[in-house]
């Protein structure tokens, strides 16, 4: 597997993010030209395609959503906990989700200095990921 790093550590499902979103979006584009171009006898079928590509949509947003609310919620504790043993303290309560997430990145010995200055300084993820110079890898993300 390949190092991870700032420039590769976004994640992409080919399936999810190549095959189905692309075909709930074909599918809710054609359902709507169907109901646009159809008959009168086909209004119907056309507005229950529609009906179920904006089902589809919403699904797979909200599936996502679930997901990677479940997965902060379980970053959080894991770093709180990581900080914890470091310092003997808790998170800062000032740090934002988007924050403790770029943290995760950074490795042990930069750890808890990078979470004094992103608090002190209030870094996006963004800065607090280009400032890490020890990447640690997460390749267990949804």
């Amino acid at each position: 597997m390949q190092d991870q790093n700032f420039k590769n550590h976004a994640k992409m499902v080919t399936g999810y993010h190549y095959i189905t979103l692309p075909a709930i979006l074909l599918f809710l584009i054609g359902s709507i030209n169907y109901l646009v171009q159809g008959t009168a006898e086909n209004k119907y079928i056309g507005a229950m395609l529609c009906l179920l590509s904006v089902i589809l949509v919403l699904l797979s947003w909200y599936a996502r959503g679930f997901a990677l609310k479940a997965q902060d919620r379980v970053i959080r504790a894991e770093e709180n906990f990581r900080h914890y043993l470091a310092t003997g303290k808790v998170f800062p309560k000032e740090l934002k989700m988007s924050q403790v997430i770029a943290l995760r990145f950074a490795s042990d010995d930069e750890f808890v200095a990078l979470t004094a200055k992103a608090v002190a300084e209030n870094l996006s993820n963004k800065e607090i990921k280009t400032l890490i110079k020890n990447w640690k890898a997460d390749h267990s993300r949804a």
